[in-house]
């Protein structure tokens, strides 16, 4: 007969003591099968069926996890999921809190791609707006890659070999593997907030899929995204494709013409100088042409100008003599048609051959001394224009040039006008009545 004390227990403490024993003796453990029921609900958590062909065993993905999983689960894709397992009492069942998950296969691996390059394009990080130019000969380069390997050497070599002399840095950091997207947006972050670096290469030779894994990671993407300096993504060989190579600002297919890119030829820089030295020259001696041909206009045009501005003078007092003589004329015949109004009216009144006869008389008298006075005014105006435009003649300088004198004039068109304002040495223009002579003072 058993004495032994029998122990009892409520559900709660039976489930608790369960669920303590299962979150000390199962955590960090990874769990594969195939997902089924996945549901998300409004407050973000996620929840879902992990199975096989033996069982199953319901997971939980919190909201915070979830947001953060590099690809999506969805009914029937298999995966492998890392958490811990607890029991959600209320219902007396256990289940497995997942915190992240892994593809399973290259289809799951490709899926994983293809939904965050759906959602990093979304979110505009591949936007070609955004894309920044390379500088065009940068003299210091960062480049975070495998201190090892053929990728650092072959990329050292083109450098030296097309553009000695420029400035390279190494942030040295894994490509595979775990711990890998760490380093590398470590080496974006460096060269980016500390302002030596002109341009950032993200490298890293060929491989599968799962190798290149590193340059598909969220983390990468952003580091790449949120660079203060252009960034070359040199990933792989030409067919492989990475979420850096999308985000980057320029893709360069290897690392060796991600180099290229970068340095270009120095036979290709001299040509670039030799042209522009040319297009300068060419520049300045049409300056040059154009500045003499002005400044050589200056003194003829500034004599002809002063010459037509006389002509302009005078040839206003000719106009205003002339608008004179006209209200002459016409004051003379308005008062000549009163006194043949006067005189008609008279005669009207007298009614007398003779006293009209008389009248028209003196009309004709005054209308001939009216005549005779437009006419002597009208001749002593153009007497008047005859004088003064041989005056201006007279004063023409380039009829005073034509009678043998000549005007000196500096190179800035300055008239020399005493020996006192020449310098010894000094070089001057000479203008004669045809041509001119470029002469220098001797004393």
């Amino acid at each position: 007969m058993d004495l032994a004390p029998r122990r009892q227990y409520t559900v709660s403490e039976l489930t608790g003591e369960i669920a303590g024993i299962l979150s000390t003796e199962f955590t960090n453990i990874w769990v594969s099968g195939e997902v089924s029921g996945l549901k998300v609900a409004t407050s973000g958590h996620a929840y879902f069926t992990l199975k096989d062909d033996g069982a199953q065993i319901r997971c939980a993905c919190w909201k915070g996890s979830y947001r953060l999983l590099r690809f999506k689960p969805h009914d029937g894709l298999a995966l492998l999921a890392r958490g811990r397992v607890e029991v959600y009492e209320p219902r007396g069942e256990y289940q497995l809190i997942v915190e992240t998950i892994e593809p399973l296969g290259q289809g799951a691996l490709q899926l994983a791609f293809e939904q965050l390059k759906k959602r990093l394009e979304a979110e505009g990080l591949f936007a070609a707006g955004r894309k920044r130019a390379l500088p065009k000969l940068p003299r210091r380069i960062g480049i975070v890659t495998s201190p090892t390997g053929a990728v650092i050497r072959d990329f050292l070599h083109v450098i030296e070999r097309r553009f000695p002399g420029l400035h390279v840095r190494l942030w040295p950091a894994l490509v595979q593997g775990a711990g890998s997207a760490e380093q590398v947006v470590e080496g974006i972050r460096h060269f980016s907030a500390g302002g030596w670096a002109e341009v950032v290469v993200v490298a890293r030779g060929g491989g599968s899929l799962e190798d290149l894994w590193t340059f598909n990671e969220e983390s990468v993407a952003r580091a790449i995204f949120e660079c203060a300096v252009p960034v070359i993504s040199a990933i792989g060989h030409e067919t492989d494709f990475t979420i850096a190579d999308f985000v980057a600002d320029l893709r360069a297919p290897t690392p060796s013409a991600a180099a290229e890119v970068i340095t270009g030829t120095r036979e290709a820089m001299l040509d670039q100088i030799d042209s522009a030295q040319w297009r300068m020259t060419q520049a300045l001696r049409f300056v040059i042409v154009d500045a003499q041909r002005r400044w050589s206009a200056v003194g003829v045009e500034g004599v002809q100008a002063s010459i037509a501005r006389k002509i302009n003078r005078l040839q206003q007092r000719v106009d205003d003599a002339d608008f004179a003589l006209r209200g002459v004329g016409r004051e003379t015949v308005g008062a000549a048609r009163e006194r043949w109004t006067e005189l008609d009216l008279r005669l009207r009144r007298l009614d007398l051959r003779l006293r009209m006869g008389e009248g028209r008389r003196r009309w004709e008298r005054a209308g001939g001394r009216l005549e005779e006075l437009i006419g002597r005014r009208l001749g002593a105006a153009e007497r008047r224009l005859e004088v003064g435009t041989a005056k201006l003649a007279q004063l023409s300088p380039l009829a005073i040039l034509e009678r043998g004198y000549a005007v000196v004039m500096r190179g800035d068109g300055g008239v020399v006008r005493s020996a006192e304002e020449a310098k010894a040495g000094e070089e001057l223009r000479v203008r004669l009545g045809r041509g001119e002579l470029g002469v220098r003072v001797v004393k």
